[in-house]
C-alpha cells in the first residue's frame, strides 16, 4: 500500500526498501549500535515494514513486528536528521496505526528514550502493571565480542 502527503509517501513495499540506508541508521542508534546487515535484513523480512520516501529516496522507516490478529510491537521508528521537523513521523505513526491490517488489536507495545510525547498522541501509555511484563534484554547482543 502506499499513502501520499505533499511530496511524500509511504509505502509497505519491502522491494522499494533501502536497506543499507535502514541498516546505516540502525547501526548507529542507542537501541541498535553496531546491529549487522544480515540482522536487520532479517527483522525486515519477519515483519511489516513502512518506507517514508521523498520522491524515490527512503527518509524514514518503522516497522510492526505482528501476528495481524492481537497484538503488534513498533520498532525501528526514525526519520533521517535532514528531514525532522517536517511532521513526517507524526504522519509515519498515524498511518501505521490507521493501518487496515494493523486494526483490532488487544496490544500495542514499544519502547522508547526520548519520543515519548510523540507515542502519547496516538494513545501509548507507561504500562499500568509493569509486574506482569516479562522479557530476557541483551543490551549489548550487536557489540563485538573480544
Amino acid at each position: 500500500m502506499d499513502f501520499h502527503k505533499d511530496n511524500y509517501h509511504i509505502s509497505t513495499s519491502k522491494e522499494k526498501l533501502d536497506i543499507p540506508f535502514i541498516h546505516r541508521f540502525l547501526s548507529h542508534s542507542y537501541w541498535a549500535e553496531n546491529i549487522s546487515f544480515d540482522i536487520v535484513k532479517r527483522s525486515i523480512d519477519g515483519s511489516m515494514s513502512f518506507g517514508v520516501y521523498d520522491d524515490k529516496q527512503q527518509v524514514g522507516f518503522a516497522r510492526v513486528i505482528t501476528d495481524y490478529a492481537t497484538f503488534g510491537y513498533l520498532a525501528d521508528v526514525f526519520i533521517d536528521e535532514h528531514y525532522r521537523g517536517r511532521g513526517l513521523s507524526k504522519w509515519l505513526i498515524q498511518t501505521i496505526m490507521e493501518h487496515p491490517q494493523l486494526q483490532g488489536f488487544r496490544s500495542w507495545q514499544l519502547a522508547t528514550r526520548d519520543a515519548h510525547g510523540l507515542y502519547a498522541a496516538f494513545g501509548f501509555k507507561p504500562l499500568e502493571n509493569p509486574e506482569r511484563i516479562m522479557r530476557i534484554a541483551v543490551p549489548d547482543i550487536y557489540k563485538k565480542k573480544n
